[in-house]
């Protein structure tokens, strides 16, 4: 019997895919807002239940084949058993969920953010960079490889979250917890994060597949400045807005002090044969060029947070009437925290910056930071040599990932962690993650489902 439900979807499949292209399939993805928001009371359930239904309509063959789980509803574990059940496996992961569109920004979209448009040659909308390209590049790999026959060594496993974009907790935890359960262990796993950049302030002249073998921390802190409110017509001599706003200053005026990481060392090791002087010898020589490299980096916006902890003021809340004088105000830090700093030390170097009593710190829970992958491991030779098949004139550079990603809640179950997409994209294309106008270019895609394809091959060798 499951042979014959194993070629009736085969069957199905075949009729379904031969009408329409990868870059469809990727365009009708776009179109299901799948949008993740703080309060879980604003999360369109029906719309993820609709992708979910997609997602099976669409890949009836990846279904059959594999191990299937929804865990949560919406989260989707599928699990490719190998043919060596003792290999240690390794683990790809995605996730569907996407960003809103900050309001008043609709007009400024090429064409609507979740329309799905194929136009110039590029898939435009919310999701094709980050990262239903993720999810469907997998999906669009396993399935190629599913119809060429190929069977795995090693057991290859699939988890994409429904919640990355709000922390994760009730997606790749969740998945992670369940992986726990059904005793699955990896030898190392690739998750979202970066690209084949061209335009590399770097190395503008080359393509750079920029490995990402770890990725900076995520905390915010609460400010909260409390004292006497009152009418406004008899303030009092210091607002709590004042003592805020004075504490918040000295948070911007204060940056973290910039260092050079070992991902970022290990960047400018890979990068120096390639660099001309006096570059080459600096990146060559950190141990001489260290600090000045660092201060280097530290005054360009775009290359800043690969060499400190970052301090983004991003809420303010104070006051209820326009002539009532607040007792209350308080303020949201967001910290993305370089590899070796803790909340613990942010914390402890926020207070000292401030330097006032009256000005309550508070923390929100710590999920912990992945460790620094090797580079000599198989993990990372499997994506080299999955890129160098699709882009043999690419330099693969290890590098640190600036935003946070799912990777921390599996860290326990891999002891390498990569994050690394197959798509090229232009450096300043980058802005539409979480900004305005997304897309992808059609060949780009294309190109980045061979690179997984590769990467699930050789990885499960």
């Amino acid at each position: 019997m499951k042979k014959v439900l194993a070629l009736v979807a085969t069957l199905v499949c075949q009729a379904h895919l031969a009408w329409s292209a990868p870059e469809e399939r990727l365009a009708q993805a776009v179109q299901f807002t799948t949008i993740s928001h703080q309060d879980a009371s604003r999360v369109d359930r029906e719309a993820f239940g609709a992708f979910k239904q997609f997602l099976l309509d669409t890949y009836p063959r990846v279904f059959s084949e594999l191990e299937a789980e929804w865990v949560n509803d919406f989260s989707l574990l599928l699990v490719w058993r190998g043919s060596e059940a003792s290999a240690e496996g390794i683990l790809f992961t995605a996730h569907h969920d996407v960003v809103p569109i900050e309001p008043g920004t609709e007009a400024d979209w090429t064409h609507p953010p979740f329309a799905g448009v194929i136009a110039d040659g590029r898939v435009y909308g919310r999701g094709t960079l980050d990262d239903k390209l993720g999810v469907i590049g997998l999906l669009e790999a396993v399935d190629r490889l599913l119809e060429e026959g190929y069977a795995p060594r090693k057991t290859i496993a699939l988890a994409f979250g429904h919640d990355e974009e709000v922390s994760g907790r009730n997606g790749a935890k969740a998945l992670a917890a369940r992986m726990r359960e059904r005793g699955l262990t990896f030898a190392w796993m690739v998750d979202e994060g970066g690209y084949l950049l061209t335009s590399n302030p770097l190395l503008p002249e080359h393509t750079i597949a920029m490995i990402n073998i770890a990725e900076k921390g995520y905390t915010t802190l609460t400010l909260t400045a409390r004292g006497e409110g009152g009418h406004s017509s008899n303030p009092p001599a210091e607002s709590t807005i004042g003592r805020l706003s004075r504490a918040l200053d000295k948070l911007e005026q204060n940056p973290f002090p910039a260092r050079i990481s070992p991902p970022v060392e290990a960047m400018f090791i890979a990068l120096a044969p390639h660099m001309g002087q006096p570059q080459q010898f600096l990146f060559n020589n950190l141990w001489l060029s260290e600090g000045l490299l660092a201060w280097l980096m530290s005054k360009d916006r775009l290359t800043a947070p690969m060499v400190r902890t970052t301090t983004a003021l991003t809420m303010f809340n104070a006051g209820v009437k326009e002539n009532v004088v607040p007792q209350r105000a308080e303020a949201k830090v967001n910290f993305r925290l370089l590899p070796g700093d803790t909340v613990e030390s942010v914390t402890a170097y926020v207070r000292d910056v401030i330097d006032d009593e009256l000005v309550e710190i508070s923390s929100s829970p710590w999920t912990g930071m992945p460790g620094t992958a090797s580079t000599e491991g198989e993990g990372y030779a499997a994506i080299t040599r999955a890129v160098a098949d699709v882009y043999p004139d690419a330099l693969p550079v290890p590098s640190l990932l600036m935003a946070t990603t799912d990777t921390r809640h599996y860290v326990e179950l891999a002891r390498d962690q990569y994050r690394f997409h197959g798509a090229v994209i232009d450096y300043t294309q980058a802005s539409g993650i979480h900004g305005t106008d997304e897309w992808v270019s059609i060949e780009s895609f294309l190109k980045s489902i061979d690179v997984a394809q590769g990467m699930l091959r050789y990885g499960a060798e």
